[in-house]
């Protein structure tokens, strides 16, 4: 199987478990075991996830000359997944905090630093495309560049815009208009969500679109069928936080997609998928191995 480009960002991630929301103020508080930082960032969900399922990604970002910098590379290293995409001349490295309660809602708060003034390298970009049947290109700025140029190519190219309430976004509008798989969430949508995808691809023509329904599943549509249906969500195990449930169900569907090009049976994977990553704390956790996976699925659909 080729490669799968995957471009996005990197940061450092802490998580907070709190009571509840809204959060009741005090001056000091002990979550015993409730804290923790890690390495995380969409393009690093994205590709461990994939690396995890059994493929070898080319992860384009960049980090800071820091400690965090450090960090990020240590744990690439320790996962067998190549740096040789990254820039690693920021001043410091994004940060996020993540507040969570055991429901599963979480709240994100996330310091980009400067990185949405920063250009990649294009020639670099090119390299990376050609080894790539995927391009994986999430929604920050230096991706922008990269879409049209993969498309030209004749490159599939796969983006989720996360939480979108316009389908004129004025910051997502190239990614829906250049992307054949279009992931988001249904988080921001008011009204019937069948509704808002059917306004989104009759816009953007997009050969497959995603919306992520949490508890509720997820929306399906795919134009060479002309099928909008929605698939039921599958509980796996207790979930413990919902951080990187999107990721996770976006990069499981490229992996099964890139093998079979059937979106039907890569999203109920990606369903599963997903279900079991939310029994981790922290967004790039909890990841099953192809094997595995297909294993839960022969369990719980029987085929």
């Amino acid at each position: 199987m080729n490669k799968i480009l995957v471009s996005g960002l990197i940061n450092i991630e802490t998580t907070l478990k709190v009571d509840g929301f809204p959060v009741k103020y005090s001056p000091v508080n002990y979550p015993f075991w409730g804290i923790r930082s890690t390495v995380s960032g969409v393009a690093i969900n994205i590709s461990k996830a994939l690396h995890t399922l059994g493929v070898e990604t080319n992860l384009l970002s960049f980090i800071g000359e820091d400690g965090g910098g450090k960090e990020v590379l240590d744990e690439l290293a320790s996962n067998n997944i190549k740096t040789d995409y990254i820039v690693k001349d920021m001043e410091e490295t994004p940060q996020s905090i993540i507040l969570y309660e055991e429901s599963g809602r979480r709240q994100i708060h996330l310091d980009l630093k400067d990185v949405q003034k920063r250009e990649y390298p294009i020639e670099e970009f090119k390299k990376a495309l050609a080894e790539s049947s995927i391009a994986v290109l999430a929604n920050i700025n230096f991706s922008r560049p990269f879409l049209e140029i993969a498309r030209s190519a004749g490159k599939l190219v796969a983006t989720d815009v996360h939480v979108l309430s316009d389908i004129h976004d004025e910051y997502n509008r190239d990614f829906m208009r250049y992307s054949n798989i279009l992931f988001m969430s249904d988080e921001g949508i008011e009204g019937a969500v069948e509704d808002f995808a059917k306004k989104v691809v009759q816009e953007y023509q997009n050969d497959i679109l995603v919306i992520g329904m949490g508890k509720e599943g997820a929306l399906l549509y795919v134009k060479e069928d002309d099928f909008l249906g929605k698939f039921e969500a599958v509980d796996t195990r207790e979930i413990i936080n919902t951080i990187g449930a999107g990721d996770a169900l976006f990069s499981s569907f490229i992996y099964f997609y890139n093998q079979t090009q059937d979106p039907y049976i890569s999203l109920k994977k990606a369903i599963l998928f997903a279900s079991y990553k939310i029994g981790e704390r922290g967004a790039a956790e909890g990841f099953l191995d192809e094997k595995s996976l297909n294993e839960l699925y022969l369990n719980v659909y029987g085929e």
